[in-house]
């Protein structure tokens, strides 16, 4: 088998996928920028004068700087765990890493709130040990980690397949330890797929909405993030407003896309490399 293109596609279908794009998200990115614009550049910077829009660009980025790392942590971990080693349940842990895909945002929101709620299971233990879950960051974090947890692991996990266990084999049999195969052989094998599930993962965790709107408790300049403060601004027909907070978001997207875009290039480059050899 060769990875030869097929050659050109026809018109027809051409020109349905380019206009399938425009229509459903060059559009409407358009008109973000459009909207958030509309009464010039003052009206624009005037929504980022306000305590609560930098509130809510600092609680997301703060709550993406926690989840992302522990994501990533657990995605290799278990890719390492799945790829490397025969153990039982190994099935069972594939399909857990599954379910946040397949469970709506909203109940794995209301997971947590079942948890630490008021009359929930371990109520009782958090305010025992003086802890705050709901409608505050751990809350938010935790939320987040639900929905993200897939991300990195299932990036990693078909290359490590793909790539067996050979070189960490050899490197066993060569006298090193299991940290220093997985620093010097393993982490370098998978370091732009690693980064590629980083960067998705970073990017849903700051543009979750739904596990995030049930466990914040909607409290402005505290536990809203960026697409909370979006739909604040909106209800209340702050349209400027809440599309210039909503740029600062498709301003993050586009700026994931172009660094998807080269990481895929590279990652695609490196894994062409390996499979000639």
């Amino acid at each position: 088998m060769t990875d030869k293109p097929l050659g050109r596609p026809s018109p027809v279908l051409l020109g349905l996928g380019v206009a399938y794009v425009v229509v459903l998200i060059l559009l409407p990115m358009g008109m973000v920028f459009v909207e958030a614009f509309r009464r010039g550049p003052e009206a624009y910077l005037e929504v980022f004068s306000h305590p609560d829009t930098w509130s809510a660009i600092r609680l997301t980025l703060l709550v993406a700087a926690i989840a992302v790392p522990l994501n990533a942590v657990f995605g290799v971990a278990a890719a390492w765990a799945v790829t490397k080693f025969n153990f039982p349940g190994k099935g069972l842990l594939l399909t857990l890493i599954d379910l946040p895909f397949s469970v709506s945002p909203v109940v794995s929101g209301l997971v947590w709130v079942l948890l630490f709620g008021a009359s929930g299971w371990f109520a009782g233990l958090a305010t025992d040990a003086g802890l705050r879950i709901l409608f505050a960051v751990p809350g938010l974090v935790l939320a987040t980690l639900f929905i993200t947890l897939p991300f990195v692991a299932r990036e990693l996990i078909p290359l490590m397949q793909e790539q067996g266990a050979d070189e960490e084999e050899a490197a066993i049999t060569l006298g090193a330890g299991g940290w220093r195969t997985f620093l010097l052989v393993t982490l370098p094998n998978i370091k732009w797929a690693l980064l590629y599930g980083v960067l998705l993962c970073n990017a849903r965790a700051m543009g979750e909405f739904g596990a995030v709107s049930v466990v914040s408790g909607h409290i402005r300049g505290k536990t809203n993030t960026l697409p909370l403060h979006v739909e604040i601004l909106y209800n209340e027909y702050n349209f400027v407003g809440a599309f210039a907070t909503a740029s600062v978001l498709a301003g993050l997207a586009i700026v994931t896309l172009v660094i998807k875009t080269g990481l895929e290039w590279r990652y695609a480059g490196e894994l062409s490399a390996s499979r000639r050899h």
